[in-house]
């Protein structure tokens, strides 16, 4: 009987986020406004009060989610987990939990991230799409075979669930895998409206840059094992860990791998600590059987 406490990425934001921890309790507030002082702007304002919009910008969007999670972690009874796992950006907030990254050192290195990712989108045009109830290896072969064929990036970027897969890459490439993936019997294949291709070899000049901010970093030994997207299974040393962080930018999510890991290894209660029910939701479809709830 294992307790899994997981935390979301981008796409879980939504306006008024947060304001009633800010409001209900001191210690939400203090984190909040250190939050606000790391950064150097008001991020609280815009999680409360701003547009859609606005918090869709990914500058804002990262800290913005990961500043939500910890502090829903921060408030839960039972905050002392045999095991955590992020999903993306949401990798970071589980550092915090199992004591690698501090608060302020996380949210500095989000920050980085959020950064460098918003520029490596404006050097190349790329996107990213969602391919509905088609098996992970015929995803994967269509991809391959573009690739070979056209020179165009496209690649497998999150295994959210079965019969779930995110693909990222070029413009063209992915327009192409898109009329592919319908033609190889999709349920769906739709273009997602992201910024950029997230988890593909087009991260790379933001990859370098998280690079060098993480190692300059003090990160710590782990009190309790990380499932990490790239490699989907336990981690424990903190080098370790600094190196799937850094690879995580250029490599998929494999979600759907790291909760089946987690279950082998005995979770049987998993609990979302964040804004939305976004993993809930995949974690049911991967496993009916384990308990699932979420403190947000």
């Amino acid at each position: 009987m294992k307790h899994a406490v997981v935390f979301p990425g981008q796409g879980s934001q939504f306006t008024g986020m947060g304001k009633e921890h800010y409001e209900n309790s001191t210690f939400a507030k203090r984190l909040f406004e250190q939050g606000n002082e790391v950064l150097g702007f008001r991020i609280s304002d815009i999680m409360f009060n701003g547009t859609a919009d606005e918090l869709k910008e990914t500058k804002v969007t990262q800290p913005a989610v990961f500043l939500h999670s910890i502090v829903a972690y921060k408030a839960m009874e039972d905050n002392n987990p045999d095991m955590v796992a992020g999903h993306s950006l949401g990798e970071f907030s589980a550092l915090v939990a199992n004591n690698v990254l501090a608060f302020e050192d996380a949210l500095q290195l989000v920050a980085v991230r959020a950064n460098a990712m918003q520029k490596a989108c404006e050097l190349q045009p790329s996107t990213m799409a969602a391919v509905l109830n088609l098996p992970d290896e015929k995803v994967e072969e269509i991809c391959k075979a573009i690739q070979k064929e056209t020179g165009e990036i496209v690649v497998p970027a999150n295994y959210n669930c079965p019969g779930q897969l995110v693909i990222s890459g070029t413009l063209n490439g992915i327009n192409i895998a898109v009329e592919r993936m319908k033609a190889a019997g999709a349920k769906r294949a739709l273009i997602l409206p992201v910024g950029g291709a997230f988890h593909s070899p087009l991260m790379e000049p933001a990859r370098k840059e998280l690079q060098a901010a993480i190692e300059k970093t003090s990160f710590h030994q782990p009190a309790c094992p990380i499932y990490q997207n790239v490699v989907a299974k336990p981690v424990m040393d903190k080098e370790e860990i600094k190196v799937n962080l850094i690879a995580q930018l250029t490599g998929a999510v494999r979600w759907t791998q790291s909760v089946q890991e987690m279950i082998a290894n005995g979770a049987t209660r998993f609990t979302e600590a964040g804004p939305g029910k976004v993993l809930q939701g995949l974690i049911q479809k991967i496993n009916k059987e384990v308990e699932v709830n979420g403190v947000s």
